[in-house]
């Protein structure tokens, strides 16, 4: 079973950059699709992006163009290159495995395919 260490998270400016990583132990990583999910007090968790075995990717629409979620099977590392960053994306960051679905299907932001959650990261950006 595949279970998950975020980091990374931080304090930024508004503009600034942040790289998150997620650390996978256990078995199987290179075979799972892997998710960044975002949650803030009150609100719903939110799909950011996803990435399947075969490194095609989904972003919500709110972070195209600015954040870019990347693999490395040989590290067992799942990241999440934030750019442009904006006060609105101040929440806690999380790593997900898909376990709704084979590895190699279409990636989703769907929550509820998601299961294995790590422990998330905090980042704030600060206007």
């Amino acid at each position: 079973q595949v279970q998950l260490v975020e980091s990374g998270g931080a304090t930024v400016q508004s503009g600034g950059s942040l790289r998150l990583s997620c650390a996978s132990s256990g078995y199987g990583f290179s075979s799972v699709s892997l998710g960044w999910f975002r949650h803030a007090p009150g609100k719903e968790r939110e799909g950011v992006a996803a990435i399947n075995t075969g490194a095609t990717t989904i972003y919500a629409d709110s972070v195209k163009d600015r954040f870019t979620i990347s693999r490395d099977n040989s590290k067992s590392t799942l990241y999440l290159q934030m750019n442009n960053l904006k006060p609105e994306d101040t929440d806690m960051y999380y790593c997900a495995v898909r376990v709704g679905g084979a590895g190699w299907l279409r990636p989703t932001l769907a929550r509820s395919d998601f299961g294995n959650w790590g422990q998330g990261t905090q980042v704030t950006v600060s206007s």
